[in-house]
């Protein structure tokens, strides 16, 4: 378990932090802003929150999302790529079946697209497309990331499942894509 007593430290006063082994690096450092941008998302996913408190299943799995975030965070802010070490919070296969299976439920009560979808409908499903591309731009980072040195696989997995999820999401709370706003290709010319 974590013990904050003390919120400032003055350790990063002049741009450096310390990673998970207490490493520093710059705060601009590639694997910081990976974690940094899945911090990002997990504060969105509280505004999404805030409009699916009258669907208790949604909102059981968004919570347990906002959770996986922060083992998430864990396992990028220590570097290496083991999924199997087990003194090493790392992102695991179980959390990203969980994801697919969640993903088919709600998927399995809509309707084929018969278009792309624009970000709207209900205030819910609008913040789950932000959501969607901040987790994008998150798996872009580490995706970079791993170019560079090792992540663990798990976690580039588990990003681009759920920014499927998130858009599997939007179209269940916009009223199983019921309230869906769809892209008409050159409608504005």
């Amino acid at each position: 378990m974590v013990t904050l007593s003390k919120i400032y430290t003055r350790g990063g006063d002049q741009g450096k932090t310390s990673l998970g082994d207490g490493v520093r690096v710059a705060k601009h450092s590639l694997r910081v802003q990976a974690y940094g941008t899945v911090d990002e998302l997990n504060a969105v996913l509280g505004l999404v929150r805030l409009h699916t408190c009258s669907d208790a299943e949604v909102e059981a799995m968004l919570m347990r999302i906002q959770n996986d975030l922060f083992d998430l965070g864990a396992d990028l802010c220590r570097p290496g790529d083991d999924a199997s070490d087990e003194k090493t919070l790392r992102i695991q296969e179980t959390q990203v079946v969980r994801l697919e299976r969640e993903i088919d439920a709600m998927n399995g009560e809509l309707a084929p697209l018969t278009s792309f979808v624009l970000p709207g409908g209900t205030p819910a499903a609008a913040n789950l497309h932000l959501a969607r591309t901040v987790c994008r731009r998150a798996e872009r980072l580490v995706s970079a990331l791993n170019e560079m040195e090792p992540v663990n696989f798990l976690a580039l997995r588990y990003l681009n499942r759920l920014s499927d999820y998130f858009f599997v999401a939007s179209r269940f709370l916009n009223d199983k894509g019921r309230l869906d706003v769809l892209w008409q290709p050159g409608a504005n010319r």
